[in-house]
């Protein structure tokens, strides 16, 4: 199956029954109530979100009512349950009557409503494999100079061109799976901050694009957000800013709301205003073309 691609050119990663099954075992039997979830499919089946869905349904006990994915609501009149979505579902539609809303993709808004539950995964993981900041049944996670490592049942095999990248884990042990992804413990719950690759160093701060992100979002105005850099020879890297307005010329309540959220070296040094922010069908940002946009 392909990765997101949202850092780069997707890669095939090779997973094999086993791992599906136990991610769709382990899922079923954390979000389970007395009756097994009927789930309304609505994410895409080609990326390992939407697929995990329907194998929840094949290999253990989950039930599936289908109707249009564009319509998540339907699925209430046909006894769903439960219902995987990325942001945007939040946004645009009223989901408040499901049992559970698993959300992933990008970085969640800060306030949710108590039904939604959120998740961290990846297509190597099997899908997601912490909840709400912690692990689910059988996958251990570790943080190492900052990256998440991972150990899971639910793990890839490899990529279709390239072994599974290995590392050493606080046990010693060269069985954990680097993920790419920064993240830190707090009071033993994971935050996850964004892909390692894609910090930006500006005026001697590190500022992981997603935390100016989802405070930018809570502009009434501003209907979408990516925030990115190039090189400058002042800052190190010159912050900037891509916005979809309503319209608006927003730069003194952009640079207002990042002052007060992070502080005054997170104010963008430029805002451009651009018709659509790139995202992949699960809603990630992709910062590997945001460069082609200015």
């Amino acid at each position: 199956m392909l990765t997101s691609g949202s850092s780069g050119t997707p890669k095939a990663a090779e997973i094999e029954w086993d791992a599906l099954r136990s991610s769709a075992r382990i899922t079923q039997l954390t979000l389970r109530g007395d009756l097994p979830p009927v789930w309304y499919p609505c994410l895409p089946a080609n990326h390992i979100g939407g697929l995990a869905v329907l194998l929840r349904a094949v290999l253990d006990d989950a039930e599936l009512v289908w109707g249009d994915p564009d319509t998540p609501e339907t699925g209430l009149a046909h006894g769903a349950t439960h219902i995987s979505v990325v942001r945007a579902h939040l946004q645009r539609h009223d989901l408040s009557r499901f049992s559970k809303v698993l959300l992933g993709g990008a970085k969640p808004p800060n306030e949710l409503a108590p039904n939604v539950v959120t998740t961290w995964g990846m297509t190597e993981t099997g899908s997601g494999v912490v909840y709400d900041g912690y692990p689910i049944e059988g996958v251990e996670i570790a943080s190492e100079k900052g990256e998440i490592l991972l150990r899971s049942p639910t793990l890839f095999r490899s990529y279709r061109s390239a072994p599974r990248p290995r590392a050493v884990g606080p046990d010693g042990k060269d069985d954990w799976f680097p993920t790419g992804d920064a993240g830190e413990f707090n009071n033993g719950r994971l935050s996850v901050r964004g892909r390692l690759g894609f910090v930006i160093n500006t005026g001697g701060e590190k500022l992981w694009p997603e935390d100016l992100e989802s405070i930018l979002i809570t502009i009434p105005a501003v209907h979408d957000v990516a925030v990115t850099s190039m090189a400058d020879d002042e800052w190190g890297e010159r912050l900037i800013a891509l916005v979809v307005s309503d319209g608006s010329t927003l730069d003194d309540t952009i640079r207002s709301v990042a002052n007060e959220g992070l502080g005054p070296w997170a104010k963008p040094k430029e805002i451009r205003y651009v018709a659509a922010i790139p995202r992949t069908s699960n809603g990630k940002i992709r910062r590997d073309v945001l460069s082609q946009l200015f």
